[in-house]
């Protein structure tokens, strides 16, 4: 299989990368953190080659892009205080919360009663994912290697093995999302990243 690659800047690169999606494909994108590579939340085979691409362990679930606060009522079956206090401060931004997953949701992407959600603060992918819904998501390289802030890195890494990669140049944020666990009480940081714990804290503290 041969990777297609569009520029971000292109005007139908919302287009392509919709059509690719909906027809079952797996895409690299940028994010306001790292690169990532993605497929529809319900497309469970797409969901599967996610963990074959990474080569990843199938214990450990994908996370969830999505493109408008409203998408979460079909990724989570409830949205706990902490986590709405969150979202209204940290959203769109490099915070990955995790919650109760609504039941609908397959398999594949989760065997866990949990599923991770996060607003990329990156208008290209929002206005992709209001086009075509939440994306299961996780970071562009294997499994145990490092992230990939770049294009180039990418289609280095992943040729062959993705549908398409949209090339948005360099990353702004470089580091990845913070995890925070918002079904327990209080909140418990499973993964400081972009957005540092003290900052958390104080929102969670003030709200």
């Amino acid at each position: 299989m041969e990777t297609s690659v569009i520029k971000q800047a292109n005007p139908q690169s919302v287009k392509f990368a919709r059509e690719v999606l909906q027809a079952g494909g797996v895409i690299a994108i940028p994010t306001d953190t790292v690169y990532g590579i993605a497929c529809l939340v319900n497309k469970r085979e797409s969901i599967q080659r996610l963990y074959t691409i990474k080569q990843r362990e199938r214990i450990k679930a994908i996370p969830v892009l999505i493109g408008t606060l409203e998408q979460t009522s079909n990724i989570t079956s409830s949205f706990p205080t902490a986590a709405y206090a969150l979202s209204q401060h940290f959203w769109p931004g490099a915070l990955t919360l995790v919650m109760n997953k609504h039941p609908d949701l397959p398999f594949e992407l989760t065997s866990y009663p949990t599923v991770g959600i996060r607003m990329p603060d990156h208008d290209w992918l929002r206005l992709l994912m209001q086009s075509c819904g939440p994306l299961a998501a996780t970071s562009a390289n294997i499994s145990g290697q490092p992230s990939l802030p770049a294009a180039k890195e990418v289609l280095d890494e992943l040729s062959g093995r993705v549908d398409l990669l949209i090339d948005g140049g360099v990353c702004a944020g470089g580091i990845p999302s913070t995890v925070i666990d918002c079904t327990l009480s209080p909140v418990i940081v499973l993964r400081e990243g972009g957005i540092p714990e003290p900052a958390i804290r104080s929102v969670l503290e003030n709200s």
